[in-house]
């Protein structure tokens, strides 16, 4: 049976923390650990299908934010080695689609668009 996240859309706020004996690897912490928010939503799930199409979208850019928030809610992202489960995908399924920031030259917003090959 697919898993699924709570909603179609929502978001992800839980506090992190280094995992001091098992790093680089990070951890939710409610006591220690700094706030951070994911925001998700589905894009698809191919029918049948035991995986979903997330758009993510980071609020905090906490190390690992994204991996160790779906791993913690039971959805590793396929191809995480440090966080998920043994599956036989060649490389991490993340990919960052847009970026945006100030070019240290001109001071310019520099935006960038590159659509997953996956």
């Amino acid at each position: 049976m697919p898993r699924r996240l709570p909603h179609a859309a929502g978001s992800i706020d839980l506090p992190l923390f280094s995992d001091w004996p098992n790093r680089p690897r990070q951890k939710v912490d409610f006591l220690h650990g700094k706030a951070a928010l994911t925001h998700y939503r589905y894009l698809e799930q191919p029918a049948g299908g035991d995986t979903t199409r997330l758009l993510l979208n980071p609020v905090t850019g906490r190390s690992h934010q994204l991996r160790v928030h779906l791993k913690h809610l039971g959805h590793p992202i396929l191809g995480d080695r440090l966080y998920g489960e043994d599956d036989d995908t060649e490389r991490l399924l993340l990919h960052a689609r847009t970026l945006a920031f100030t070019h240290p030259g001109n001071g310019r917003t520099l935006h960038l668009d590159c659509p997953p090959d996956f």
